[in-house]
């Protein structure tokens, strides 16, 4: 059902006297009141967000403060370890991985070893357990002076992130120093993917339960990182990048020092790195910890000899700047490198060239790593440490090396396997004493310890020909240069005239046998 509208008699109303009396609200008024109202209103809001622009939040703790030389893993042979040295026993930075080439997306190490071929020449897989068993944190740098950083040559986000995984899969990897010097710096779209692949790798990390520290390492001036260094940095964090930190290079500044000394030139460029970090964190509004951003930066002289002739890093240098670096709390300090961290030889004439197996600095007893490493202590965490477990038996059908043997002769960098490690023969040896032998001083024995032997490892094994490809060798037969025999199957080639020597000594002693294999 439907009702019928009650019908009003309109009443008629006094119009009200207001505080300005004659004057009505015209609708225009009354907008303009609500914009007011809209502005006022929005003004309170605006206020906070504009503090908090201006002051971000403090983060809550700041990350470890760690030593950690670079070593140089290209420039070393392996017997070269790098823990032997004071302060280099807590993290060491293996340097540098670049793409294979300037066209090939692809991670090596100085484009000389792949992935692989450095495991299998180099034995850096087991060296990296060795140092991780003996206590020691293990980053890896990518980059460097030299070569093509990959996120120049990988032409997508996708492709950078894969070629960075394979790294840090393979060597279990939690830290990465990201070196940006020459194109790899000023290259603005290679910055853009290199800052999408870290934050997809951080992100992978995290999802699987670990956390991935992120250092991103660039040249200064001797009053602070260049333009192009503030806007990387920049980049990086503008694309969700965490960074652990900012370390700088105190080295190869190229200008006239005046009377100021390196660790002078380092400090005023350091404090100008300070002011800029402070200022750019606080315009992007990431928080800084409690102490500022030196809690977040690092540093890292040249030792000895820079590239700059006129440059001397002395160990006098080291001092002051391991006292500033403690001072103001820096969150790192580093070097390059571990493998240039001793007295040139009397052999060596020009210590005004750049060596990479030794300062230029007469130091005495002294390291710069034992200098600058005072008070830093810390390591990043390091989910892949390995702890120590039984050495597998030495067994020649499973052992990666020849088992070692008082019998048999070895040239320098030849591995051998004993009592379940890898031992690399420091010069010729032949004979006694055993390569663990525990009476025999760093300085006297033959051998140095290379890493355990590992389960995944390829058991050792001789290139051989199919039979009729060379004679079999005969122990009264002369053989001149060139000759080509077979043993088991076993191909060598004579290096000079023979007789009665056995091929099979060549395997390890490279140097007085006449015979090398056939490979």
């Amino acid at each position: 059902m439907s009702r019928t509208p009650r019908q009003r008699t309109p009443r008629q109303r006094t119009p009200r006297q207001g505080r300005h009396p004659g004057k009505r609200l015209s609708p225009l008024r009354v907008l303009l009141g609500l914009a007011v109202v809209i502005i006022v209103a929005a003004g309170a809001i605006a206020v906070p967000w504009y503090l908090t622009k201006e002051n971000p939040a403090i983060a809550e703790t700041a990350g470890p403060q760690w030593f950690g030389g670079y070593f140089d893993v290209t420039a070393a042979d392996v017997s070269a370890s790098p823990t032997a040295g004071v302060g280099n026993d807590d993290t060491v930075v293996l340097g540098f991985i670049v793409a294979a080439s300037a066209t090939e997306c692809a991670p090596s190490w100085g484009t000389y070893y792949s992935l692989s071929e450095a495991g299998s020449q180099l034995d850096l897989d087991r060296r990296i357990d060795g140092m991780r068993r003996d206590g020691s944190h293990v980053a890896v740098s990518f980059g460097g002076a030299l070569n093509q950083e990959l996120a120049v040559v990988c032409d997508t986000a996708s492709a950078l992130t894969q070629a960075y995984t394979r790294v840090l899969d393979r060597y279990s990897i939690t830290t990465i120093d990201l070196d940006l010097e020459g194109e790899g710096l000023e290259d603005v779209e290679a910055g853009a993917r290199r800052a999408r692949a870290v934050v997809a790798l951080q992100r992978q990390q995290k999802a699987s339960g670990t956390a991935l520290d992120v250092w991103v390492t660039l040249p200064t001036t001797p009053t602070g990182l260049t333009d192009s260094g503030v806007a990387a940095v920049r980049q990086l964090l503008d694309a969700g990048v965490e960074l652990a930190g900012v370390n700088v290079m105190t080295m190869d500044y190229g200008v006239d020092l005046g009377q100021a000394t390196m660790a002078e030139t380092s400090i005023q460029a350091l404090n100008g790195v300070h002011d800029q970090l402070t200022s750019l964190y606080r315009s992007l509004r990431v928080p800084l910890p409690a102490a500022g951003a030196w809690a977040v930066m690092g540093a890292t002289p040249m030792i000895g000899q820079n590239d700059e002739r006129d440059e001397v890093f002395t160990l006098d240098d080291a001092a002051a700047l391991s006292d500033f670096a403690r001072e103001k709390e820096l969150a790192r300090i580093s070097m390059w490198s571990i493998n240039r961290d001793r007295t040139c030889g009397p052999n060596y004439p020009d210590v005004s060239i750049v060596s990479d197996s030794c300062s230029g600095v007469a130091q005495g007893g002294e390291t710069f790593a034992g200098i600058l490493s005072a008070g830093y202590h810390d390591a990043p965490s390091d989910a892949a440490a390995t702890a120590a477990a039984t050495p597998l038996p030495d067994d020649p059908e499973t052992s990666p090396y020849p088992i070692w043997s008082p019998d048999a002769a070895y040239s320098h960098d030849v591995r051998v396997v004993w009592h379940g490690y890898v031992y690399a023969a420091k010069w010729w040896v032949s004979g006694g004493p055993q390569p663990d032998d525990p009476t025999q001083t760093a300085d006297s024995t033959s051998w140095v310890l290379v890493g355990p032997v590992l389960r995944e490892d390829e058991p050792f094994t001789l290139p051989t020909v199919p039979a009729g490809t060379y004679q079999e060798w005969q122990a009264g037969e002369v053989y001149q240069k060139g000759a080509r025999v077979v043993v088991d199957g076993v191909p060598f080639e004579a290096k000079w005239w023979t007789q009665a020597e056995d091929p099979m000594e060549g395997v390890t002693d490279h140097d007085r046998s006449p015979w090398k294999l056939v490979e």
